[in-house]
């Protein structure tokens, strides 16, 4: 395969180029991209895959015009073709009087170390034996009769940034990542259910056997299930889908949203969003963490964010063009690719745990529902309008009863925020994360 070239030395040449061409200010973000994995089913190896990529992008501005340009091809003369072409583009593009790059003052000039990139990459044979062991422990639990496979694999991103403002700037993340899905029963009784772990490191992994045997556990739970009566109840949702609450929440407040008018939070900023006892973070520094990056997509500086704090919204997410769109700095919450603008975008996303355990929580619930899968998308983002589909398990004097399948639950996010009660069970899994929560007064619609 051909050499990389140097990023550095790449990017700051098309920006340079690009001024000559007559931009009046350019940025540039080369992406190097390995990715490996392998498929198990049923005791025998089903696929090995392992691809290497580069992509480059060039962004100008012409006045209030903007245009990109991206590339996979690196030979010197493809590079050398971008910024022309790009000065070309932004000479017959519409005019966006939104259109900025970040200025000096806000662009980050210290990278801390969150430690994003393993090293060691796994062999074939590792990824295989990862794969193989998580579908075995899956299928190993009693009831089980069948399995979609189980996979393994690894990812490595090398990501540069540079702009005519002087920056430059690149680190490199990792991902480790398992999964299985298997099913049991049979016929018209049958049920699916999976689990899966990542980490930026394998030594953070999760076992392959815990997480294949946590699956197989969790599908044969969800045999003999039937609806429930429809009926107004307290839910609680475990936290794989529990976070699913935190991302509406931050979709409600990416700037590009409010700047248009159409969130159903547009109106509350510095007002009581959630219950006094809740707090939202958005921390990019983490160590290790999944969405971790020193720097956003334009070079600003990023920091930890309380975005909930005692149940009041503190703050929008923020890019350069949305913030100018609503007269504030960026809050360093950019995020883009090479071939389009940036957009307001999370990091490492959470709900701070409460103190209650997960059984405290469910203690004194007559009837309910333990929510541990969501269908449909049903989320109206201009009204907070929620209706999902759902599985999981009826609750009965304070205790999971039996399996639920064929439900819709509805209610508006707005009430639900104020409704929202957190376990103490909080565990950085994904991108975006939240303990198990509890939810009053939420319709559940069955028979």
């Amino acid at each position: 395969m051909a050499t990389t070239p140097d990023p550095q030395a790449t990017l700051q040449n098309l920006i340079g180029a690009a001024r000559k061409a007559g931009a009046d200010a350019a940025d540039g973000l080369f992406v190097q991209s390995l990715s490996a994995s392998v498929s198990w089913r049923l005791g025998k190896l089903e696929e090995v895959e392992r691809a290497e990529s580069w992509d480059c992008g060039l962004r100008v501005f012409l006045g209030n015009r903007i245009a990109f340009v991206s590339s996979t091809d690196l030979s010197a003369r493809a590079l050398a073709e971008l910024p022309e072409r790009a000065v070309a583009m932004a000479k017959l593009a519409p005019k966006d009087k939104y259109a900025c790059l970040a200025p000096h003052e806000w662009l980050a000039r210290e990278f801390p170390a969150l430690d994003t990139e393993d090293p060691r990459e796994p062999s074939a044979e590792v990824l295989t034996e990862r794969a193989k062991s998580i579908e075995g422990a899956a299928m190993s639990v009693a009831g089980i009769s069948n399995s979609e496979g189980g996979g393994a694999s690894f990812s490595r991103s090398s990501i540069a940034l540079a702009t005519s403002e002087g920056f430059f700037g690149h680190y490199a993340a990792t991902s480790h990542s398992i999964g299985v899905a298997v099913l049991a029963g049979e016929g018209t009784g049958m049920e699916r259910d999976y689990d899966s772990a990542t980490a930026r490191h394998a030594d953070d992994l999760e076992s392959p056997d815990t997480v294949g045997r946590r699956a197989g556990e969790r599908t044969v739970a969800r045999l003999n299930s039937r609806t429930a009566k429809s009926q107004a109840v307290p839910v609680i949702y475990d936290p794989r889908v529990a976070s699913g609450l935190v991302g509406h929440f931050a979709g409600a407040i990416s700037g590009a949203s409010i700047a248009r008018g159409v969130s159903f939070l547009k109106d509350r900023l510095q007002t009581a969003v959630f219950g006094p006892s809740i707090s939202i973070v958005d921390d990019p520094h983490r160590r290790r963490g999944l969405r971790s990056k020193p720097f956003d997509g334009e070079g600003v500086r990023n920091r930890r964010m309380m975005l909930i704090e005692n149940g009041l919204l503190k703050t929008w997410l923020l890019d350069c063009a949305s913030g100018k769109q609503l007269g504030l700095a960026s809050t360093g919450h950019a995020a883009r690719g090479t071939g389009g603008p940036p957009s307001p975008s999370s990091t490492n996303l959470y709900m701070e745990p409460g103190t209650l355990s997960p059984d405290e929580l469910i203690a004194d619930i007559a009837e309910g529902f333990y929510v541990t899968e969501l269908m449909g998308m049903g989320v109206n983002g201009v009204t907070g309008d929620y209706s999902r589909g759902a599985a999981g398990f009826w609750i009965e004097k304070g205790k999971r009863a039996w399996p639920v399948s064929g439900v819709t639950i509805a209610g508006n996010l707005k009430d639900m925020f104020l409704r929202i009660t957190p376990a103490n069970d909080l565990e950085f899994r994904y991108g975006t994360n939240a303990p198990t929560l509890r939810v009053e007064g939420m319709t559940v619609a069955g028979s």
